[in-house]
């Protein structure tokens, strides 16, 4: 192992040295947050294909393709057409927004007063994806060096946390592209063909195994479109993916690049797939499908390739760890504490000086890493967890978000409605019904969706005035002029 072990090391070195580049780069808030909204096509396709492609993607998509065949590869499928959903219809609105926050964009779009409450929605979600990222080290640690769990989190978690912290969002796109490229070259063009080869070819893998593990919807109608209903549109909304939009130089970029990452993501969902269907044949009777990844990297990988491959397993795990982190960070400080202290103190007390806003962001994304790290340690439920996170976020924020964007009589009034309504019934739903079940996110979005219909039309609509600032910033015009980016060429 002492070759894989060298491939990990440098590899985790190459991300802390990234973080420290990254530090001198990052002057200002745009830059820190949002790179300085400056990124062309290339680094814009690899970094959104990154932070969307985790752990879950990678590890959980073998698993599922282990358990189920083929049609494994729903769940990372519904991710890729959510993203493909989010660049052709919305990307370039969210980019000419030049905002760094949903909740910013509600406060535009129904004249403030939404923003605390849907922060926090946001943030619970972010700090949940954030911490189930976490806990996957554990996973790979083990595998390579039979870490303890605590450790392997703790190791794992605390160079996110340096990199993320020193640099911000530039630090974040530079490993985002390096993790890109690896788990590119390590799934896709090494594990892919060397596990179908050892399976014996797709003629030996159907001759072993049952005709449903060739059936594109045997994982089950109801699965696929909750699948949908939970990924699909959650791409559309979640703080994490935004960010990254918001880091693209031009609303073309935010859509052809997208697109290009969202096409990506199918195919790397069918890779897993058919990944963990060959382990199936090789592996009948694994203890744990999440076990086939780890398995078939372990026993059937020549060395030095099992160490790039498990470094593009942890890549996954460092890309979405990273995006949920900053994203987690920036709501907690720009949409819940600076509200918080805005109530707190009189505005002319608070400093606005970008070196000033660059160290409150970095000060937030430790914090936040911190809490991360130890939240990990303590939960073990991560399925549970990450499904509390998405439940919450399309319930409560589906409808105000979509609606905002497209239906000009939805007010602040409703948007809020719907927020409350929808979270509340969701966690209500979960008690009842159980956290795993599917039907707290269909009736709590049901619900929500009533709200916001029923609530909007029943007040007052939406101050002229701020509809037609809310229309100036969609057509790319009336926003502040970011004088704290530099005029430098758009990096590709």
């Amino acid at each position: 192992m002492a070759v894989d072990y060298t491939v990990i090391v440098v590899y985790l070195a190459g991300m802390l040295a990234m973080g420290w580049w990254g530090m001198r780069r990052a002057k200002s808030k745009s830059e820190f947050l949002v790179a300085g909204r400056r990124l062309g096509p290339m680094m814009y396709s690899g970094t959104m294909a990154a932070i969307v492609l985790g752990g879950a993607s990678t590890i959980g998509g073998v698993g599922l393709g282990y358990q189920y065949g083929l049609s494994g590869a729903w769940m990372v499928f519904t991710i890729g057409l959510g993203l493909l959903a989010l660049s052709v219809f919305f990307s370039a609105r969210i980019a000419r927004l030049k905002v760094y926050t949903v909740s910013e964009m509600l406060d535009l779009r129904y004249g403030g007063r939404s923003g605390l409450i849907s922060g926090v929605v946001m943030w619970a979600y972010t700090l949940m994806l954030a911490v189930t990222s976490t806990i996957a080290y554990a996973t790979i640690f083990d595998v390579l060096f039979d870490m303890n769990r605590t450790i392997a989190i703790i190791l794992g978690g605390s160079i996110v946390v340096a990199y993320s912290t020193l640099g911000g969002m530039w630090s974040i796109t530079l490993t985002d592209m390096v993790q890109f490229v690896v788990k590119t070259i390590g799934v896709l063009l090494l594990l892919l063909p060397i596990a179908v080869i050892k399976a014996g070819g797709f003629s030996e893998m159907k001759a072993k195994l049952p005709t449903e593990y060739f059936d594109p919807l045997g994982i089950g109608g109801e699965t696929i479109f909750t699948y949908v209903l939970i990924y699909t549109f959650g791409m559309l909304i979640g703080q994490d993916i935004w960010q990254r939009v918001f880091t693209a130089r031009s609303d073309k970029v935010a859509r052809v690049g997208g697109t290009v990452a969202g096409t990506y993501c199918l195919v790397y969902a069918v890779a897993g797939a058919v990944i963990g269907t060959a382990a199936k044949v090789m592996y009948p009777k694994l203890p744990s499908a999440d076990a086939a990844f780890a398995t078939i990297v372990k026993d059937e990988l020549p060395i030095g390739v099992r160490g790039l491959v498990l470094a593009a397993a942890l890549a996954a795990v460092m890309s979405t760890s990273s995006g949920a982190l900053i994203a987690c960070a920036t709501v907690a400080n720009n949409d819940i504490w600076s509200r918080l202290r805005g109530a707190i103190k009189p505005s002319g007390q608070n400093s606005d000086e970008p070196h000033d806003e660059v160290k409150g962001n970095r000060l937030f994304i430790l914090i936040m890493g911190v809490a991360v790290i130890c939240i990990a340690i303590a939960l073990n439920n991560v399925v549970e967890a990450l499904t509390v996170a998405y439940n919450l976020l399309v319930a409560g924020l589906l409808v105000p978000i979509l609606g905002g964007l497209l239906w000009k009589r939805g007010t602040v009034a409703g948007a809020l409605a719907a927020v409350i309504v929808g979270g509340l019934a969701v966690i209500g739903l979960m008690w009842g019904y159980g956290i795993l079940a599917n039907e707290p996110v269909y009736y709590g979005l049901l619900l929500s969706l009533a709200a916001y219909v029923v609530v909007s039309l029943a007040t007052k609509p939406t101050d002229a005035a701020v509809l037609a600032a809310w229309r100036e910033r969609l057509a790319g015009r009336g926003a502040e002029a970011e004088t704290d980016a530099e005029p430098a060429t758009a990096t590709q």
